[in-house]
């Protein structure tokens, strides 16, 4: 009793806290076994303006990705995740086993069993550190059976496949959801640049303007010779036969080709509101509104094609580099190191208050 009397701060900062420690590590602390695994999430490259092989060559490679790493990430670490593993593997029961030493236990010490509570102390239990160098993550899980950890990491990594896929999903779906808004209005654009085509052939009486009039200016042609030798005929007789009785007939002849050729021609190019000159305007702006559409609807289902075989391809893998570990050994808690921590940081304690207690002894003696 006098040697505590006389040590009585050695026994407080030393003592007393190595024994408890002794005590809890040594004997009452519950066995953590912690699982591990590591994982990669890569794209699909996206190739270059590439032809043949070069495009072949290109289009197979992978590279990683850090923005959907960290989606993983974060997803694993969520209340999602945790919720699928309440679920399924009942880890929240698990946690509250009466075996486990009140220090380990979930709501052993502040009886607070809330969901809340639980998802502080999940991360507590399940953590993803991420490589800023290789990209490559690392899920550790802990539990108080190794079994229960592996399991727990292997549920965890196939959550965060799952999360991939969704993406995946997501992606081609706005892919393709895209190209078909695309291809559906080309088709209506198109849809209503033939029928106006179809209305203005049906209004004007014509189908094609240019093909129409080359009929038309080619018997033009023809009664433009006919006229020509008719008026040379004409010409000759006034010469050489004025009174020749046939000359009247030949007159009479070239009026009538003159008179058919500004007819024809007055249908090609006469009146506008009457001439296919005038109706070719029109049709050659149509004609034109419906060959833009129909490149238009063209182009957008090569687009729609070339979103469906990317869709095909799947663009994000979660890469299993190293599967979840089936520890053999409990890596918590550290019995001896904290044994051992705890004597240090007493002896330390130990001793600086026993230097102030002392100046402030030799203080007041003076």
């Amino acid at each position: 009793m006098s040697f505590m009397k006389r040590n009585w701060l050695l026994m407080v900062t030393v003592v007393i806290p190595t024994t408890l420690s002794i005590l809890y590590f040594g004997l009452l602390a519950s066995d953590v076994y912690i699982s591990e695994s590591e994982f990669v999430i890569r794209t699909a490259s996206q190739p270059a303006s590439l032809s043949g092989i070069g495009m072949l060559l290109k289009g197979t490679g992978l590279s990683h990705s850090d923005e959907d790493s960290y989606a993983v990430q974060d997803y694993l670490s969520s209340r999602d995740a945790m919720g699928v593993l309440i679920r399924e593997q009942n880890i929240k029961q698990a946690f509250q086993q009466s075996s486990l030493d009140l220090f380990s236990r979930f709501g052993a010490l502040d009886w607070d069993t809330s969901l809340e509570n639980f998802y502080r102390y999940y991360k507590k239990m399940v953590s993803v550190g991420l490589d800023a160098n290789s990209s490559i993550a690392t899920l550790t899980t802990k539990a108080f059976t190794a079994r229960e950890a592996q399991a727990m990491n292997e549920r965890l990594l196939e959550i965060g496949e799952n999360l991939v896929n969704k993406m995946n999903d997501r992606a081609r779906r706005d892919t393709i959801d895209v190209a078909m808004k695309e291809v559906a209005k080309a088709e209506q654009y198109d849809q209503n640049a033939t029928v106006a085509l179809a209305r203005y052939r049906n209004s004007s009486g014509v189908m094609d303007p240019e093909k129409q009039s080359a009929i038309p200016l080619q018997e033009v042609g023809t009664l433009q010779t006919e006229l020509v030798a008719t008026r040379v005929q004409i010409a000759q007789m006034e010469k050489l036969a004025n009174s020749n009785p046939q000359l009247p007939a030949l007159k009479q002849r070239a009026n009538l080709l003159q008179n058919e050729i500004d007819r024809v021609t007055s249908q090609v190019a006469g009146q506008p509101s009457n001439s296919l000159a005038s109706k070719a305007i029109a049709y050659q702006r149509l004609l034109l509104d419906k060959m833009f559409a129909d490149k238009m609807l063209a182009s957008t289902m090569a687009t729609l094609e070339q979103a469906r075989v990317e869709a095909e391809r799947k663009q994000l893998y979660l890469e299993r580099i190293a599967q979840p570990s089936l520890p053999d050994k409990a890596m918590e808690p550290r019995r001896a190191r904290s044994i051992a921590a705890t004597f240090l940081l007493g002896v330390i304690l130990w001793g600086v208050l026993t230097i102030v207690i002392g100046g402030v002894k030799e203080h007041y003696d003076r």
